[in-house]
This record gives C-alpha cells, sequence and structure tokens, in this order.
C-alpha cells in the first residue's frame, strides 16, 4: 500500500475540488517541462539506492499528466519523499497535495521556517492559509504545532483535550520563554502568524505570563 504525494502549480487550486478538477484535466497531456525535470531528478535518486531502500513504491513516476506529478512511496518513506518534494518542487512554484489528508500546501506568500507538525511530521514553510488550517485541525494523538525561527527562537501551541490551547514563545533565552491559554484556535493562529512574519509585536498580542522552568 502506498502513500500519494500529487505537485501540481501553485495557485491552480483552492480547494479539494478544485484540485480534483484541474488533475482530472491534466490527464493524457504531455509533461510540462518543470515536471519533467523534477520526475527525472526523482527517478534518478530512487534508481541509485538498493531495492530495499527505494522511496518510490513504483519503479519509476512520470507520464503524460500535464503539469502535474503523482509520487507513490512506501509509508516509511513519507517524509523523506515529502522533504524532497518540496527542495525540487517549491523553487520551481509548485504545490504540494496530500490526498490522503486532503491537505494543498502551496507555496504562495510562504515564509521559510521549520514548522513541526505533531500529527504529521516536518515542513520547509509555513503560509497563513496553512497556520489557520493546522492550528484548526490540531487533534490526538499529538495535537501540537511549532514553528522555529532559529536558535531559541519558536513559538509553539498544544490543543488541551477539552478545548483550550496552550500557547508560548521563547524569545532568545529559557528566561525569554512566556506563554498564555486561548479557547479561539483562529486567535491563536492569528498570533502565530503574526509572528512568523514578524509584523506586529507578539507580546502584546495576548496576557502571556513568564514560563518557569
Amino acid at each position: 500500500m502506498s502513500y500519494d504525494h500529487i505537485l501540481l502549480p501553485s495557485g491552480v487550486a483552492s480547494s479539494v475540488d478544485e484540485v480534483d478538477a484541474y488533475l482530472a484535466a491534466q490527464e493524457g497531456l504531455p509533461e510540462s517541462e518543470a515536471i519533467a525535470e523534477i520526475t527525472i531528478e526523482l527517478n534518478a535518486r530512487n534508481s541509485e539506492l538498493p531495492v530495499d531502500d527505494t522511496f518510490l513504491s513504483v519503479e519509476s513516476v512520470g507520464g503524460p499528466s500535464g503539469d502535474t506529478l503523482y509520487v507513490p512511496s512506501p509509508y516509511d518513506a513519507i517524509g523523506f519523499v515529502r522533504n524532497l518534494l518540496f527542495d525540487l518542487a517549491t523553487p520551481r512554484g509548485y504545490a504540494v497535495y496530500d490526498p490522503q489528508l486532503s491537505w494543498l500546501i502551496d507555496p504562495a506568500g510562504y515564509v521559510p521556517v521549520a514548522v513541526t507538525h505533531g500529527g504529521a511530521g516536518e515542513f520547509p514553510y509555513l503560509t497563513e492559509e496553512l497556520a489557520y488550517r493546522w492550528v484548526a485541525g490540531l487533534a490526538d494523538p499529538n495535537p501540537y504545532l511549532i514553528v522555529e525561527r532559529g536558535d531559541q527562537s519558536y513559538i509553539q501551541t498544544y490543543r488541551d483535550p477539552d478545548g483550550p490551547y496552550t500557547l508560548e514563545y521563547r524569545d532568545g533565552s529559557p528566561e525569554r520563554h512566556f506563554g498564555t491559554t486561548i479557547d479561539d484556535p483562529a486567535q491563536v493562529a492569528r498570533i502565530i502568524w503574526e509572528w512568523t512574519t514578524g509584523k506586529s509585536d507578539v507580546a502584546d498580542a495576548a496576557g502571556w505570563t513568564r514560563v518557569e522552568f
């Protein structure tokens, strides 16, 4: 059984229905130049590995699918494949669609930060749309999200099973680590996004108290 990721151009869809319609319209069309480049790179890297270590669940990817690319992988290679696709696709202006989670991860307006999603792993950027979607969707068994700009500079949230969100940020050292509790996921997402973009002073955004360690 494979885990699928699909590449498609940034901005061509904003919902699952629009993704499905775009994919259907691309079926049978010749590969675009950018998709052909990504395909060659994926297949080359995969073929260099021993059979037991390959990251594709098919011998090779590619074919007549226009400006899209289906990339199936074994479950134990999900994180590796996702990171590789971001490396190859983001500079070329492509989004990564995860049909299992119904997530369209589009780089439009992205900020390059290290994101850890407790339920889905690591991602190399955050967008405003992803911040709101991911915060609202946090659920057991790992309902947390961490966004890091560098060493000792991060913001994180954990969704309590009863509903409230614990929100914390660190500004350079353990002595500059603050926390608060917020019920509204949209407010949590807004604060995380504003911290990520540096558009406002996050210290003024909520009733923070210093977290003692």
